[in-house]
Order: structure tokens, then sequence, then C-alpha cells
């Protein structure tokens, strides 16, 4: 939503609000993000497309304070992520937000339940055995809690990447094409969860995805070319996705715009 005012100190505002950032590199020479204006409301879940090229990585990194923008503004939780000095910022990413990446960057030598509870031990956060458990139940891996990653699926992995984000009921859970390297029952599976995350427990997702199924579970499409945002879409459909992604490919003319 280009144009979008950014709130006063006590208003409400979206959970993620990005206003007219920018971001470039090699010294200005390429421009990843080119004034960018969003918000994402609380309880939605919210799909990122575009060509190869239009700046989605970059847009996901700055909004998820993985990335610094070269000007503009994002705040997430009413908290200003540009006035957070680096150690606060990874506190704040590790509390309130949960990430759910392509590979599933578990660690090979813990158990599941070890590898979920991960985020909550380095925050120094006093784990409740019952939270935990009531996390894999929700997807589906109650009964592999003293497996390792090398004895479960790719699906399955990527379930424990689901209940490692959930586990610490962030703000926003963010996900980097969170389905690419699954199968589709697999990816269905956790499309699924994502969405029974937004619709049972109130969480906000959003997801950056090349994928017009993975993008039809969201309630919203927003779509980038050339570092800027060229439209969005309501009540997403696969084939309205695919439509609209062939416009968005047709604003695409690669100005020296990376992912």
């Amino acid at each position: 939503m280009d144009g979008m005012k950014k709130p006063g100190a006590t208003s409400v505002g979206p959970v993620v609000g990005m206003w007219d950032v920018r971001r470039e590199y090699s010294g200005g020479r390429v421009r990843a993000l080119d004034g960018v204006s969003v918000g994402f409301e609380r309880g939605s879940f919210t799909a990122v497309m575009g060509p190869s090229g239009s700046g989605k990585s970059t847009f996901l990194h700055c909004a998820a304070g993985l990335d610094r923008p070269t000007a503009g503004s994002v705040r997430l939780d009413g908290v200003e992520l540009g006035g957070l000095r680096e150690r606060a910022l990874t506190r704040f990413r590790r509390e309130r937000i949960g990430f759910v990446f392509q590979a599933f960057n578990l660690l090979p030598a813990l158990s599941v339940v070890d590898n979920v509870t991960l985020p909550l031990r380095l925050a120094g956060v006093r784990l409740e055995r019952g939270a935990v458990d009531e996390v894999l139940e929700r997807v589906g891996l109650g009964g592999k809690r003293r497996s390792r990653p090398g004895e479960l699926s790719g699906g399955q992995q990527q379930r424990v990447a689901v209940a490692r984000a959930l586990v610490t009921r962030p703000a926003v859970i963010f996900g980097d094409e969170p389905t690419g390297a699954l199968d589709t029952r697999s990816a269905a599976e956790v499309l699924t969860l994502l969405r029974q995350s937004v619709d049972g427990a109130g969480q906000t997702v959003v997801m950056v995805t090349h994928d017009p199924v993975a993008a039809a579970y969201a309630d919203r499409v927003v779509f980038l070319a050339d570092g800027r945002l060229v439209g969005e879409l309501k009540r997403p459909t696969v084939e309205l996705v695919a439509e609209r992604m062939q416009m968005a490919v047709g604003h695409g003319a690669g100005n020296g715009v990376r992912s």
C-alpha cells in the first residue's frame, strides 16, 4: 500500500510497517528496494511475489531486521528497528520474530524437541513443557520428540522448523520460500500449518514465494518488480496469482535490481 501513513507513537498501526524503504548496494549502483511502503496487519497471511531479481529477499530481510535499509523506516510490533543497536536487534528478532527458510536450518546433532526449543534457550526464556508439547502436537510431531533431523523426511524437518518459529509466540513469522525444497504433499502440509497458525492462533505470516499454489493459501499477495511494489491481490486463487505474476514480470526490466 504505497503512500501508507506512518503511525504516531500512540497509534496501533500494522504489526509490520515499512515506509519509503530503500536498499542500495555497490555504492548506490544497485538499488534492490526503491521506496517501498507497505503494512501487514495482525492475524493476516501475506505472500510476497515477483520475478527473479525483483527484490523479494531483500524486502523480507529488511522487514525482518536481518538487513538494515539504506533509507526509510521499518517498524515491527511497535518497535522502530533502525533505532536498535545490533545486540538489541538480535535479541528482538529472537524473541519477537519466527523464521522458516527453504533450508530447514536444523542442527543435526539435536533432537526434534531440542531444535524447537533452541530459540527459547538462547533467549534465556524458561521452558514451559506444556507449551512445547502443544506446538509439537500442532505440527504433527508429538511422537518424534527424540528423533534427530536425519531420521525425518524433508516435510517433517520443515514442520520442525515451523514449530521452532511458533514456540516463542512471535509477533510475526517470516517465510523465505518455505516450501521450495518440498514435494507437493509436504508443501501442502506446511502451508496448511501456516494457514492454521493465522486462523487458529492469530499469528501473522509474511511469506516470500515464487509458487502461485503456495500464494493461494494467503489472504493477500503483494507483487514486486525492480524493487518497487507494483500491485496486490486480495482473496487470491492460483489462477489469479499466475495471471498477476505475468503482469509483474512485464514490469521487471532488470534495471540492476537483485533479489
